[in-house]
């Protein structure tokens, strides 16, 4: 891989991981709701995730679609249904009065299999597959995830941190009952690409 497509890799990883989606908006939720300690196992699981999803995906799990056309219409649904639960969820939290009845956070292996669910992430490691890491080059799939690896962590932690900055304003219950909607609905506007 030269140094120009390693860095224009690098850019794409970093913009895809930074920009706002499914992943970044219910962490940033979670760090507003929980704090960033209780959300770290939800960030790792995104990014563990992630990284087993590039690499599978490079190996030939694509062709699954392409084979069987129909299984990308039903991923498709489960996704947007999943993701229509998840933001109900969200925005029905109830704001509690202490940190132990506020519930649990999503825990590292619900973040890792979350991507498998997730459009954006779908989106995100076709392309890079497709593009940085093409005839299924084991060499390049790896560098693909390692760099993804390396980006995705700081960017979903920014999230995290940004939620958890915003506790300083949700201070009421009523504010924090209005952020949890707007996150509901802002996470089920991240569904638009699936359905253009």
């Amino acid at each position: 891989m030269t140094q120009e497509i390693f860095t224009a890799l690098a850019a794409f990883a970093f913009v895809t991981s930074i920009t706002p989606g499914p992943n970044n908006l219910m962490l940033m939720a979670s760090g507003a709701n929980f704090g960033f300690r209780r959300t770290l196992p939800h960030m790792l699981g995104v990014g563990f995730g992630f990284i087993l999803m590039i690499i599978l995906v490079g190996m030939g799990l694509v062709q699954i679609f392409e084979t069987y056309p129909l299984s990308h219409t039903v991923l498709k649904t489960l996704s947007v249904g999943y993701l229509a639960y998840l933001a109900w969820k969200i925005a029905t939290a109830a704001p509690s009065k202490s940190a132990e009845e506020k519930g649990k956070p999503i825990t590292f292996i619900q973040a890792a299999l979350f991507q498998w669910v997730n459009p954006k992430a779908w989106a995100m490691a076709l392309t890079s597959v497709t593009v940085y890491a093409p005839a299924q080059n084991l060499y390049a799939i790896g560098l693909v995830a390692m760099v993804f690896g390396a980006i995705n962590l700081p960017s979903v932690g920014s999230w995290t941190i940004l939620g958890q900055q915003m506790q300083k304003i949700l201070t009421s219950q009523r504010r924090l009952r209005f952020f949890n909607i707007t996150m509901a609905i802002l996470l089920m506007a991240s569904l638009y690409p699936v359905f253009m």
